[in-house]
């Protein structure tokens, strides 16, 4: 193993340790060698501006990571989960959580052609089967069956992520919003139908930058 493979190596599986999170040997294999494809077509295509691929275990795989946790959390007693993960990107966090969760199925939706070329990509050479990648917008898309978790990292405002993925949503539905510093303008702008539910502020190993998910449901009169 040389000592890029073995440096990669070792940061995910420490910060998978900080963070309390088991995952078999192959699942932080195929994590790695998303990282290593990313950062091969990073090179050509510019899909992340974190071009360091130690920076890409933190910023992408473990910040990712982080709400494995919650969605465990909602998904108890469910046999199959089914979670959106919408502007998806290069696949994040869809990627890290399909791999963490294979019993549960995943859309990653994202309107940039570049990106879901990509994406078409990672999924054959990673052996993906749990994904299904659509290249659309939020407001076009119909999904085959209830959702169960909607995901979203730096999408956009938590009023505009609400909105457009209402007609997805029933009242089960949970929508888990990745944000930076506590969006408290963000919150305040909601529309009245749909609330916050939870608000957790994150730690992620080897990255010092504020991390908080925000939890939000829609709520019927």
């Amino acid at each position: 193993m040389n000592p890029v493979q073995a440096d990669l190596n070792k940061r995910l599986r420490q910060g998978l340790v900080e963070m309390g999170l088991e995952l078999s040997e192959a699942q932080q294999t195929a994590m790695i060698d998303y990282v290593h494809l990313l950062d091969k077509w990073n090179q050509a295509f510019n899909l992340s501006a974190v071009r360091d691929p130690r920076e890409m275990v933190s910023r992408h795989l473990l910040d990712s990571l982080s709400l494995l946790p919650r969605i465990q959390q909602l998904g108890a007693g469910r046999a199959h989960l089914h979670i959106l993960d919408v502007g998806t990107g290069p696949g994040l966090p869809g990627i890290p959580l399909a791999l963490s969760l294979p019993e549960a199925n995943f859309g990653l939706l994202d309107s940039n052609g570049k990106k879901t070329r990509f994406l078409f990509q990672a999924l054959l050479a990673l052996g993906i089967k749990n994904v299904k990648v659509e290249n659309t917008r939020i407001e076009s898309y119909q999904s085959p069956g209830q959702l169960d978790i909607v995901v979203s990292r730096a999408f956009s405002s938590l009023a505009d992520f609400a909105l457009g993925c209402e007609h997805l949503c029933g009242p089960d539905t949970r929508l888990l919003a990745m944000k930076g510093l506590y969006p408290t303008e963000e919150i305040r702008c909601l529309p009245a139908h749909w609330q916050q539910v939870d608000a957790r502020a994150i730690d992620i190993p080897q990255c010092d930058a504020q991390r908080h998910i925000i939890e939000l449901q829609l709520v019927r009169h």
